[in-house]
């Protein structure tokens, strides 16, 4: 039985160890927290949004970005301060750009085939994540705004995604308790919205049963691979221990472009940091004047996700800063002023704000796929969809894994067409 070490154990290393495992691999995670999910996989959105699958190369995107650079509250941030991994980044981001048609297709197909896997796989382990199959909202403000998601929706409707037009007064009878005017919006009815902590802590337990090792608190000091393994170092003890595997997949978020410079491969994975606030629900006017349906604002890039009866999570923005994980209170300002704005009935005085870091590729396609090396393999750069995606993507890279090693547990996979670089 072949063994593959899984690095990291966020939403997309626990769905690959998941899947691999299905497929009859020996699996073990090496994770350097001490829980599953403990960075971008712990207080994201909340959305299984395929509809929020428009990759964000655009000109507009860069425009905005310009416009916003010195205002510390903007949706997107930009920090001037020059850096070869954010100049060579934002070069391959704007290089992207006549392609940005094809990968917003490409990502609303892989999008709808994740759904399949992800609803089968809580369903068979009975994981429970405060899921909402009540559909995203999207809203809009003004004339331009709206018809840009109309272009959106063809693109989407490509991708095997269709949504719809709404008026003013559909969006209310949709979520009746959100305010303020608005000049239209779009309603994806399959879409869904849950809890990514709980998924991921329950199906690392899933995986556990299924023989997965998990190991926490691994700290990786190198790592290298020949055609017939791969090789990692661990700290331990104030020493190092060097163990060896059958192959290895990345899946280590922001820090995935570190870990490939070790193989010699090159994933130009770069942090976008977003923030998040939990709003709880501790009244019954507040519990009463949250929304059901999850939305999300394009105005603000800010979605917004209710948990079961007593939670609901607003998150978003865009901050190109680098590894910097602090929580800036100039950025967690804007998410409170929404909540007060869009749903004035739900009290702001009890609210838990997070950080974490999107690892994003500069096309914002997720690298899934070889390396350089036949034994080492990759599953990251998710961007702002890890959650949405990383069910298609784990079975793609361990269906990848399989045919590499001639596994006799190889299985069809419903995304075996999709080809991402």
């Amino acid at each position: 039985m072949k063994h593959i070490a899984i690095i990291g154990a966020g939403i997309t290393g626990v769905t690959t160890a998941y899947a691999l495992a299905r497929r009859g691999f020996r699996v073990t995670v090496l994770e350097r927290h001490r829980y599953a999910a403990m960075e971008t996989s712990y207080a994201n959105g909340g959305q299984l949004s395929a509809s929020n699958a428009e990759v964000w190369n655009h000109t507009s995107t860069i425009l905005k970005g310009l416009k916003w650079m010195l205002k510390n509250d903007a949706p997107l941030l930009v920090n001037p301060k020059p850096g070869w991994h954010k100049l060579s980044w934002f070069g391959e981001f704007i290089a992207a750009i006549p392609r940005y048609q094809a990968n917003t297709i490409a990502t609303a197909r892989l999008a709808v085939a994740a759904r399949e896997h992800l609803f089968s796989w809580a369903e068979q382990e009975g994981i429970e994540f405060d899921l909402k199959r009540q559909g995203i909202l999207h809203i809009y403000r003004d004339q331009a705004g709206f018809e840009h998601a109309g272009a959106v929706s063809r693109l989407l409707a490509q991708g095997g995604l269709p949504r719809r037009a709404v008026t003013p007064d559909e969006m209310r009878a949709i979520e009746p308790t959100l305010a303020g005017q608005y000049y239209g919006g779009y309603y994806t009815e399959s879409d869904s919205s849950g809890d990514i902590h709980k998924f991921t802590t329950g199906l690392a337990q899933a995986a556990e049963k299924l023989g997965v090792q998990l190991r926490y608190e691994q700290q990786i000091s190198a790592m290298q691979a020949d055609a017939t393994g791969a090789d990692i170092t661990l700290v331990q003890d104030g020493g190092s221990v060097t163990e060896r595997y059958d192959a290895v997949v990345v899946c280590a978020g922001v820090a995935s472009r570190a870990l490939a410079a070790m193989f010699g491969d090159r994933v130009n994975v770069y942090p976008v940091k977003g923030y998040s606030i939990t709003v709880h629900l501790n009244d019954e006017a507040s519990r009463a004047g949250a929304p059901n349906v999850s939305l999300l604002d394009d105005a603000t890039k800010l979605v917004a996700s209710r948990f079961g009866a007593d939670r609901f999570r607003v998150a978003g923005t865009a901050e190109f800063n680098g590894y910097n994980r602090d929580i800036r209170a100039d950025r967690i300002a804007p998410l409170v002023a929404w909540v007060q704005q869009c749903f004035p009935s739900v009290s702001t005085r009890n609210i838990t704000p997070w950080a974490g870091l999107r690892p994003m590729m500069p096309d914002l396609m997720p690298r899934v796929g070889r390396g350089k090396l036949p034994t080492v393999f990759y599953n990251t750069g998710h961007g702002h969809l890890g959650w949405t995606l990383s069910a298609a993507t784990a079975d793609m890279i361990a269906a990848t894994v399989a045919t590499a090693f001639g596994s006799p547990n190889v299985t069809i996979a419903a995304t075996q067409d999709l080809k991402l670089a």
